[in-house]
């Protein structure tokens, strides 16, 4: 028996002995060994590299570079869409990266209801689609899943998971502990809360996968060329001073072509520097172990024990166990000629899942082990995948960084990116994904990276350990990052964080989420979870504040957020909005850009504010914001700069001002448009003073008049604060009556105290954002990427009112808005209100007439009202418009973790639906 099997019976005491416990070093630069031995009885490996099979062309529409499952998930939906002239070029031979050595697993449920999309499109490619086309079996095994939970909170994520999936129609079982011993005899249940278990999961095999997508695309027109590895990416800069794709270099010949696909995997970092784009990953170790054969495994399902951090998955008539540990091996010197290789297994490591395996499965204490499998991963800094084209250079498109999921993301995401590349953006909303955003998000918020963090190594680094150590942790709603924290500070974070702010991190910007009567709790240097041999950080109390919403029940915070709320509809709040995103459109050609950005008419007199969208081709909203029509300034003003022309003020959700500078710049060079777009987030803070007595408070502030009269909603103006210059405007998040001040940065702190000062006597209170979301939601207002996705239209979002469809004014997405117009409404969001006040948080299916009709996108609790309040989208199951008679006609239910709750479909909002309290009217 090897030394690994001794390993098992090592573990089988509760505590570890000691050399398993013991530091070591951060990261390790050991190279592969010769041989190592995977599960598979195929692979694709040939002894030496050979000459390429065939000769490159001289041009290509689109060159696909790296053989592994998203490299020929990619190639195949390209060449199936139509596109001649796809290359794929693999440096060896199809696989020999990451993919060969590859678990495979696939589960459909996860907490995003785009992820469950795409997961169903590999499971249909890899059992339906090509047997279908080429006759062969790609070696798919659908064995079912099992999610064990070893406490009520896991087992009420797994009910999320559940409820979303009947949405999509993905069949799953909530399972007691002992129905689940019926179903896997060999399984310790002892211990055991609950199990999902969900009988079309399975497994995927790499090389029957990777060779059957090959055959198909070939067959269709497509070229792959092994052993043909890449030396250089040609790119030339146009008359507007675009960098652009031109070529691809390779050993055997160069390759003309305006599209490079980067599918390197592990290799995708190297391969981006070629063409000057930063690929924000990192390679690490990843392992499992195969056992010899176990007596009574064949045909029991794949089990994921996220409690333990530890899978198992069926190998035949023995398991594959692996799982993600605290202190992962990082790949520092990633080697070009690594090519179907494997590390040597680093038991100290490995021995943390051990423990956790033998106790779910006690027969493998006396089983023996096989062989080890220990391979490079590309993972990144929020376990999402890099996608899409990247902002440096125009034609160079990443598939990468799947942290271990590329096999089971790679038909959904082959096919979103071979439509990103064909139609100019991908069908599904791949926000998530897309490289154009790169802070990391907790899954919860959606943002992604600040383009000053992706070559930083020492914030992807931290991120990525994070990412990975906790891939297997419940994921919350209210959860945070400790990792690559304090990055980016507005100009009042020490202010606020002496009065109690606990911080949120969106784009890298630390951003107020609410304010604790506990004292400072500050985010402190990362401290890797006590991980290689660090200290952990002693009473952590941001960490100790986290960790009390670890709940999917109304959080213990909860009334201190109701606090917040009220003051603000009672009396007044200031939040501190200062990481938005502050951009100016000016130029010659500014107004004629404006005007086919944005689907609302912004062309108005100096002064004005204007609420609007902006659209893709297929109406979909890119973003949406607030536009000011403003007057040059004096040169170096950050609050009015000079420009020649015309100008636009763009105030943006700082969450998504990445998002909405790639696609106003990207929309920019399209149209070639003589204008600019200039970046001054930095060098503006901004607070949003709201409530009844807002104006009160402010008059004592503001140099100028705030009646109706003299200062309407909607409108902006530049005057003092506090003997200080600052852009006031007239606006609301939260729906009440308000002002936001755009403050230069050194200014910020006097200003602030300006106004607390003035409104102490009138009960003014901090608010943070989990208060706007509470207070905004109650009012109706949409959030960007939850109540609007570039996959959702206005007409469907209740937005009609911001396209100038009036107007013979062209805007970008007109024609599809209009055609969706004449054609009918085929699905609505609707807000639901319930009588219980029972916590949701978006995912929750929702019934109408005993039938599922779609599912929440943003659910929050409304303490003016009293209500839970959510918003989804819904379909008629018979495939008729979704009129607002439908949405009035339906009885509904919304269910939660199984459970159905009776809802109210509201038309309009259910607080103030009037809109009185924006105007001054109270």
């Amino acid at each position: 028996m090897s030394y690994a099997s001794r390993a098992w019976r090592a573990a089988a005491p509760r505590r570890l002995p000691a050399p398993w416990r013991s530091p070591r070093p951060l990261s390790s630069a050991s190279g592969p060994t010769a041989k190592k031995s995977v599960p598979y009885q195929r692979t694709l490996q040939q002894e030496g590299p050979g000459e390429p099979s065939r000769p490159p062309p001289a041009s290509a529409q689109v060159v696909v570079v790296g053989g592994g499952s998203l490299g020929c998930q990619t190639t195949y939906h390209l060449a199936k869409m139509g596109v001649s002239g796809v290359v794929l070029l693999e440096r060896d031979r199809l696989t020999s990266g990451t993919t060969w050595h590859t678990a495979g697993l696939l589960w459909q449920l996860r907490p995003s209801d785009v992820e469950v999309e795409l997961l169903a499109h590999t499971r249909d490619v890899v059992s339906r689609d090509l047997p279908a086309e080429t006759g062969l079996h790609t070696g798919w095994v659908e064995n079912g899943g099992l999610f064990i939970a070893s406490n009520k909170q896991r087992l009420d994520e797994y009910k999320r998971l559940m409820s979303l999936g009947k949405v999509y129609g993905v069949e799953s079982h909530v399972l007691t502990p002992s129905q689940t011993k019926d179903l896997y005899p060999l399984m310790n249940t002892g211990d055991l809360y609950g199990t999902l278990y969900v009988p079309k999961d399975g497994t995927m095999d790499p090389a029957g996968t990777c060779s059957t997508l090959a055959r198909a695309a070939t067959a269709r027109g497509a070229t792959i060329i092994e052993n043909c590895p890449v030396t250089g990416i040609q790119v030339r800069t146009d008359d507007f001073g675009v960098k652009r794709v031109h070529a691809v270099e390779t050993a055997h010949g160069t390759i003309q072509t305006p599209c490079v696909v980067n599918c390197a995997g592990v290799w995708a970092r190297a391969l981006g520097r070629l063409a000057g784009v930063h690929v924000p990953l990192v390679g690490m170790h990843h392992a499992y172990v195969v056992t010899e054969r176990i007596e009574g495994i064949q045909n029991m399902p794949n089990v994921r024990d996220h409690d333990a951090s530890v899978y198992l998955r069926l190998q035949g008539d023995a398991l594959s166990v692996g799982g993600y540990e605290s202190n992962p091996i990082f790949w520092e010197e990633v080697s070009e000629k690594f090519a179907f290789g494997l590390f040597d297994l680093d038991w100290d490591v490995f021995m943390q899942h051990i423990e956790g395996a033998v106790n779910r499965v006690p027969v493998l204490e006396k089983t023996g082990i096989k062989s080890t499998v220990c391979g490079p991963e590309s993972f990144t800094a929020d376990h999402k995948p890099l996608m899409g084209e990247a902002p440096e250079v125009r034609g160079f498109f990443l598939g990468c960084g799947f942290n271990s999921a590329g096999m089971m993301l790679g038909g959904g995401c082959g096919r979103e990116l071979a439509h990103w590349i064909i139609r100019g953006r991908p069908e599904k909303d791949m926000y998530g994904y897309d490289i154009r955003q790169v802070t990391l998000a907790a899954p919860a918020p959606s943002s992604r990276f600040h383009h000053s963090l992706t070559d930083n190594n020492h914030w992807i680094r931290e991120r990525s350990h994070e990412s990975y150590a906790k891939n297997y942790s419940v994921v919350f709603p209210h959860d945070e990052p400790l990792a690559g924290r304090n990055v980016r500070k507005d100009p009042l974070h020490e202010e606020l964080l002496r009065q109690g702010c606990v911080f949120q991190e969106r784009h890298g910007w630390e951003r107020p989420g609410w304010f604790s009567p506990g004292g400072a709790a500050p985010v402190l240097d990362y401290d890797y979870y006590g991980a290689y041999g660090r200290e952990r950080h002693r009473d952590y109390a941001y960490n100790r504040l986290l960790g009390d919403e670890y709940t999917f029940d109304f959080p213990p915070h909860h009334d201190i957020i109701k606090n917040e709320c009220l003051t603000c509809r009672n009396a007044l709040a200031l939040f501190d909005m200062s990481y938005f995103g502050k951009f100016y459109l000016v130029g010659p050609e500014a107004t004629k850009a404006a005007d086919w950005l944005f689907s609302a008419d912004v062309s108005k007199a100096p002064g004005s504010t204007v609420y609007t969208c902006m659209l893709n081709r297929q109406g979909g909203v890119e973003s949406d914001l607030t536009v000011s029509r403003i007057s040059p300034g004096a040169p170096g003003s950050p609050l009015a700069p000079a420009f020649e022309g015309d100008g636009y003020y763009l105030a943006i959700g700082g969450a998504v001002a990445q998002h909405n500078w790639s696609h106003i710049t990207t929309v920019l060079q399209d149209m070639k448009f003589q204008c600019k777009l200039l970046d001054c987030s930095e060098e503006l803070g901004m607070m949003s003073i709201q409530g009844p007595l807002s104006r009160v408070v402010l008059q004592e502030v503001l140099d100028t008049d705030l009646s109706n009269e003299a200062f309407p909603f909607s409108t902006h103006k530049i005057t003092t604060a506090a003997g200080c210059e600052v852009r006031a405007m007239r606006l609301s998040f939260v729906g009440e009556m308000g002002w936001e001040l755009h403050v230069p940065r050194a200014d910020c702190v006097k200003v602030y105290r300006a106004v607390m000062e003035a409104g102490a006597r009138h009960g003014i209170a901090n608010a943070g954002y989990r208060a706007i979301d509470s207070l905004s939601i109650e009012k109706g207002y949409r959030h960007w990427h939850a109540d609007l996705r570039p996959d959702d239209t206005p007409l469907e979002a209740g937005l009609a009112f911001t396209c100038k469809l009036k107007s013979s004014i062209p805007f970008l997405g007109r024609e599809a808005v209009e055609a969706q117009k004449a054609k009918g409404i085929f699905r609505r969001l609707v807000c639901f209100t319930t009588e219980e006040k029972v916590p949701m948080f978006g995912l929750e299916a929702v019934w109408r007439d005993g039938k599922v009709v779609g599912h929440i996108r943003r659910a929050d609790f409304g303490f003016a009202i009293d209500k839970t309040i959510a918003y989804g989208y819904i379909r008629d199951p018979a495939g008729g418009p979704v009129s607002l008679d439908f949405v009035k006609s339906g009885s509904y239910e919304l269910e939660r973790m199984g459970v159905t709750f009776p809802a109210r479909a509201h038309t309009k909002s259910p607080f103030d639906p009037d809109n009185k309290r924006v105007k001054g009217f109270y």
